[in-house]
Formats: C-alpha cells, structure tokens, sequence
C-alpha cells in the first residue's frame, strides 16, 4: 500500500482542525484522521496536565465510559513522555510497564504504537494508535506517525487540557514586551475590517452624506476623549499620533473625495473604504519616506472611523464593573489603552509585535505587563481569564483558582518589596566593604525619568534616543530633538546623561522609513552602520544632543553596534564638524565624553586599540548575549535558550573588563543583566562599578548591593569561571543569595 503524502495530509487536518469551533470538535478530528491516514483501529490522544498525569483528551475506537487520568510516569504512555521516545509493540499487554486503562475495552487491541508530542523540547502528551492484529506498525508507518506527530505538537499546544469539563492552566510562550504580572480577563480588540467592504448602491446620497458629517464629529470627538484620557501619563511626544489623526481628519482632499464617491452612488462604507485605499496608495508610492509612511495612519484611521460607524468603536461593552482588564489582539492600539480605566487595566497580550514594537513601548511607559509575539490564539472569547506573565514573556489560558492564588501571592508580594525598597532611595550604594557602586537610569520616554531620581538614579545611564523617533510621524527636527533632550538635562542636572545614538533599522523600524528585504535584520543595516549611511540625521542628532547639554550637561554620547575603526573615526570626525559649526554659529558648548557600546563580538578585541578614540565602555548584555549564542531574544522559538549567564557571556564579559582596565577606560553595563540579582553578583565580581537599568529595578539591585560583601563577589565569580553549562552557574548563584537571607529578591 502506498505511504500517503504527509504534507498534504498534514495540510489538510491542520485546515479542518482550524474550521472547527472547540477544542472537543477538534482533538476529535485529530484522532479521527490520525487513525484513517495511519490505518488503525484506535487512535487515542492523552495531554500532560500541570500535575504531570497524561489525561485522555480523544479517542477513536476505544469505549469512552468516562473521565480518564493516567498517573505521571506510569504505564506505556507515562514511559513515553518520560523516556521521549516512540514504543512499537505487537504485544502491548506483555510489556512490563503495560497499565490497563478499566472501562475503555483496550484488551481487545494488542499492538501498541505510542509517540510523544514535543513543543519547544517539553512533552505536553502522547499520541497512540492501536491494532487488534499483534502485528507492530512497519518502520514506515512508524515513521510517517512520528513526522506528523512533530506537526501535531503545534497544532495541540495550546488547547485546554480537560479532565471531567474543567479547564486546567495552558501556558503559552511569547516574548516580554513589558515586565511584570497581571491577572484578569480578557477583552478582544477586533474591530473589523474596512478593506474588507464591498461596493453597494446608496439610496439616500443626501442622508448618507448627513451621516458622513455626523462621524467626521464623532470620532474628532472620540480622538480628543482618548488624549485626554492618557494626557497625564504620556509625553507630548508619546501623544503625537492623536494630533496625526487630527489633522488627517481635518484633510480637504480626503473629505471631499469621501463625498464624490457617496455622490456617485457609492453607499458610504464603500465610499470610505475606496477613498482610504486611494490616498494610502498614493502615499505609498512617494519616494519620500516620511510621505511614504503615511499609508499606515491613513490605514488606522479608516479602520478608526468604520469602527465608529459599526458602533465597535469602544470596548466598554465587554468590559464588567470593577473586574481586571486583558486586552487581546493583534496589536493594541493607544485607543483601545485610553479606553480602558487606568486602574483596571492589568495586562496586554498581542499576537504580533516584539519588545520594541511601539505597544510595548507604552505598555512600559505606563507600567502594564504586556506579552507580545504569541501567534494566533485559537477559541478566545471575552472576558476569559488570563494570568499575563511579563517577567517570563508568557501568558497563562484557563487558569484555575490554585495558580490564579499563587500568582496574586507574587504580585502582593513584590508590592510589599517593593514598599520596602523604596526607603532605601537615598541610601548609598556600597557594598558591606565599602565599594561603591553607580546606579543609573535606562530611559528613553520622558515619562520614565522622574521615577529614575524617585528610585535613586545617579544619572541617565543609557538614553535611547530612537524611542522619541518612533513614537512620531517623521523624523524630528533639530529644534525638536534639543526641546526633548534639554528636558532630560534638566531633570539630571549635575548628573551624567550616556545618550546613545539613533540605534534602528531592520529589527527595530521607524514608521515612516522602512527597512525591506533583509533576510536578517538583526545582522543588517542598523545603529552605527545606519546612521553613517544617513549621515545628515546622525549630523543633526550631534548637534542637538551638543546644543541640549550646554556647557553644563555632563553628556556622554554612546555609538551602537560599532564594530570597525572606520566607524569610529568618521564619527570623531562628524563630531568635531559639529563642534565646529556650533561655536562659529555662537552656541556655547563643550565636546562630550565618547564611547561605544560592545555588543558586537567583533569589538572586544577591538578594544585594545581605540583607547586613543574613545572615553569610556558600555557593555550592552542584551545584544553581545545574542550574538555570542546566535540566538534571537525576541523569537519565541529559541527565547527560552537565550540566558546571560551562560559559561561563554560570563567569559567574554570578564574579558572586557580585562581589557577596558588595561585601556585605562571608564566602564558601564546597561543590559537586562544589571537589573538580575544573580548576574549583579558575577558584574560586581568582576569589577563593574557603574549599573544601568529600568528604574523600578534600581531600589531591588541597590538592596542586594548593601548586603554583599565585594569579596565574596569576587569568590563566586571564581567559582563560576570554573563551570560549564548555566545550570550549576545559576544553582551557585542562587545559594549565594540564599546564604545572603536575600531569597525574597529572586522568587
């Protein structure tokens, strides 16, 4: 007989699995087709629950009386998810693990194939098929089971495991958009789809021309409530797409061209949908990139103002007196933000989107956990409970009351901490034998620097200077860029301020300048290699950056992703030109301290030689860990291998700080591993005297920091250099800190 395509069947079962409404409909479908493609007479389908028991989810061809758990680690399928490998036998009862499931009939079948289904290198269940006949599946149809197994294991990922119809909790892993844990129930953000309407005769052009000027009102209306709504938490800048759809609303040409399309008899959903597709073409096809970007707000605010004519415009609806808030969807807009009260909203979950994507950007302004990159989520519906897991980057479905608890324990616990904390903030950071250490401040939105001094900065430690760039319509201007950073000088007055470089491109896009066709962006045409190639925005953000510092601003500027001489020296070069124009022009100011990032393994051991071309060093962990493991942080695939302290990013950082002494450099830390309890331990071992990170984390690091005695840092560190793999690195580590009575810092 010959052996079935499995692509094409896989297509297939994935396409009708997809079509159908609930989970019972669809682990059904799968052992029913499963047993058909295979040519068996039982298919049975068990998923691990959080106890580890292998529940029975489906079955075709075994009697069904009831509710079915296998124990963890017993009988043949328990010996598969243990052992992660298929079992082919003709005679499944004379197995010595064999476990008779009462009430199902299986003595009457007697061959036995069982494969596990693997998501992400964890066995979530166990796929059997079964024969009457003691005959094992030929090595073929062993083989074609366990391919379309290793597809299934997608497909079954995150459906609900149940045991008598009660949901048990399903984790689903994204990446972190913003840190944190909130629980509450989601609210579906779907407003529907302009470009999916069709053209329809209007019978009352006059009528629908009334109502096209009642919605002109509405949602210029609607606009100003939602800006309102979030003024007192977001920056001018931040609030700059509210005056976007303004003033697009107030366009002429698009308005009159909405009302010769009613006029020629259009009804007016089409009208809108036509005249939106016609000036987002338009757009699109300028060579000018701020022009050409303009196709995207032209989009959104269709979609805005169909919203609005369907009445689909708020979520109030499906939002319950005092219950906590999830928004859902494939990206969550800043209206569906502002429509929710800000006390009630507890988490965002998107299908799409990175850590950088500009939900996540505000998600971190104002505080909310929010998990990005998840994919499509099957079967949601509103007001579903969800535990949002941003410290993790994923997200809990069907949570039951046990773990919904134990996640409230965490949360309450972290605000008494953090309560706690807080009296540290005008404390010094010194070690118990009196090393000092320099706590600054990441910030990027001008909303993030005033809790920076409420939790004890001593200066801005990385600025990202792209954050204001991406949350506008263009690039700004020169004027712009000095009003925004002459604020954080203001606020930091007498402090250093590390200003880093517009760092963007492929993996980390403006709106409004595309970056297309690179098929690895995080090795592609970004920070310095960037703004070289654009020469006259990095002359300009120099210049701006020298004019907001004065004489007074203690400005550092930081270059991202250098990785030659070259770079270096064009840089020094622009920097002196700007110097240069400023003085003549008559603006007092003085050059800055200069320095580069390494995040590129290639400028470690660059190192030793621009120590005549540079101030200072800053460590990027987040991107050098990337690179070292060739691992993408932000793909949900391979995220959970992505780890800082693994044996070669404790190495190479050791080796930095080896060569920066050597260099008589100044050197910092600026990644997520300066906010970590267990790599503070390794950094401060290792002689890293100055730590940047998120101001909520300062006051958690500052308290470790006064416990720990530099020594034992420095012992520890030892120790680490002489293991080989993250685990016993983190195992050492995390006694250290238990020996230190600091437990409450890593749970």
């Amino acid at each position: 007989m010959p052996q079935p395509n499995i692509l094409l069947e896989y297509n297939r079962l994935q396409k009708e699995v997809a079509e159908l409404a609930t989970p019972t409909e669809q682990v059904r479908k799968i052992v029913d087709s499963v047993s058909e493609i295979i040519g068996t007479d039982v298919c049975t389908l068990y998923m691990k629950d959080q106890h580890e028991d292998m529940v029975l989810m489906a079955s075709h061809g075994l009697v069904e009386t009831g509710p079915v758990s296998i124990p963890s680690g017993r009988g043949l399928v328990g010996l598969i998810a243990q052992d992660r490998h298929a079992i082919n036998i003709a005679k499944a009862s004379e197995h010595p693990d064999f476990f008779y499931v009462e009430g199902t009939a299986e003595e009457r079948f007697q061959s036995f194939c069982g494969v596990p289904l693997v998501h992400y290198a964890k066995v979530i269940g166990v796929l059997v098929v079964q024969r009457v006949d003691p005959v094992a599946l030929s090595p073929e149809s062993e083989a074609l089971l366990i391919t379309l197994c290793s597809q299934l294991a997608h497909i079954v990922a995150d459906m609900p495991v149940t045991l008598q119809g009660a949901h048990i909790n399903t984790y689903v892993r994204g990446v972190s958009g913003s840190s944190g844990i909130g629980i509450g129930f989601g609210v579906l953000c779907d407003h529907g789809d302009l470009f999916s309407v069709a053209d329809e005769p209007c019978n009352d052009i006059e009528g629908a021309l009334a109502n096209w000027h009642s919605l002109l009102k509405q949602v210029k209306g609607e606009i100003e409530a939602e800006e309102s709504a979030l003024r007192a938490q977001l920056s001018a800048q931040e609030s700059s797409i509210f005056h976007t759809y303004s003033s697009l609303l107030a366009d002429q040409a698009l308005l009159q061209k909405v009302e010769t399309e009613i006029r020629t008899g259009n009804w007016m959903p089409g009208a809108l949908r036509k005249t939106i597709q016609y000036f987002a073409d338009l757009f699109l096809d300028m060579e000018d990139p701020y022009l050409r970007a303009r196709h995207e707000d032209i989009h959104h605010l269709g979609n805005k103002l169909y919203a609005s004519l369907q009445g689909n415009n708020t979520l109030a609806e499906h939002i319950s007196n005092n219950q906590q808030v999830v928004l859902i969807g494939d990206q969550i807009s800043i209206s569906d933000i502002a429509s929710v009260p800000s006390d009630r909203l507890v988490g965002i979950i998107c299908f799409e989107g990175s850590s950088m994507s500009h939900t996540a950007v505000l998600a971190n302004a104002l505080g909310i956990p929010a998990v990005m990159g998840l994919g499509l989520l099957k079967n949601l519906r509103n007001r579903e409970r969800f535990i949002v897991d941003g410290n993790s980057g994923q997200i809990v479905r069907y949570p039951n009351d046990r773990l919904c608890n134990e996640f409230q324990r965490l949360i309450d616990e972290e605000k008494q901490l953090q309560n706690k904390l807080l009296s540290l903030r005008d404390e010094p950071s010194v070690t118990t034998d009196g090393t000092a250490i320099r706590m600054l401040n990441n910030s990027g939105l001008l909303a993030d620097l005033t809790p920076g001094l409420k939790y004890g900065a001593q200066g801005i430690g990385l600025y990202r200077t792209e954050i204001p760039f991406m949350v506008r319509q263009s690039f700004p201007s020169e004027q712009e860029q000095v009003e925004v950073y002459s604020e954080v000088f203001r606020i930091y007055a007498g402090m250093p301020v590390y200003m880093r470089t517009l760092d963007v491109g492929g993996d980390k896009q403006l709106p409004y300048f595309p970056i297309l066709d690179e098929e690895n962006p995080a090795l592609g045409w970004r920070g310095i290699r960037f703004t070289i190639d654009n020469i006259q925005l990095l002359m300009t953000q120099v210049r701006a950056m020298l004019q907001a510092a004065g004489t007074t601003g203690d400005l550092h500027i930081l270059l991202p992703m250098v990785s030659a001489t070259e770079e270096l020296n064009v840089f020094n070069e622009l920097l002196g030109e700007a110097l240069r124009q400023l003085q003549h022009e008559g603006i007092a100011v003085k050059r800055p301290r200069v320095g580069v990032m390494v995040e590129v393994p290639a400028a470690i051991s660059q190192l030793q030689f621009w120590r005549n071309r540079i101030d200072f060093v800053s460590i990027g962990s987040n991107d050098l860990t990337q690179y070292l493991l060739a691992l993408d942080r932000n793909n949900s695939r391979v995220a959970s291998r992505y780890d800082p302290l693994h044996p070669a990013v404790i190495h190479e950082l050791n080796r930095v700080v080896r060569i920066a002494r050597e260099g008589d450099l100044a050197l910092s830390l600026c990644g997520e591993m300066a906010s970590d309890p267990l790599a503070v331990i390794l950094l401060l071992g290792m002689g890293i005297t100055t730590l940047s990170m998120s101001a909520t984390k300062l006051p958690r690091i500052k308290y470790l920091i006064r416990r720990l005695p530099l020594r034992r840092a420095e012992l520890v560190l030892q120790q680490c250099l002489e293991l080989d793999n993250s685990q016993d690195i983190r195992a050492l580590l995390r006694s250290t800190i238990l020996s230190l009575n600091l437990g409450e810092l890593i749970k």
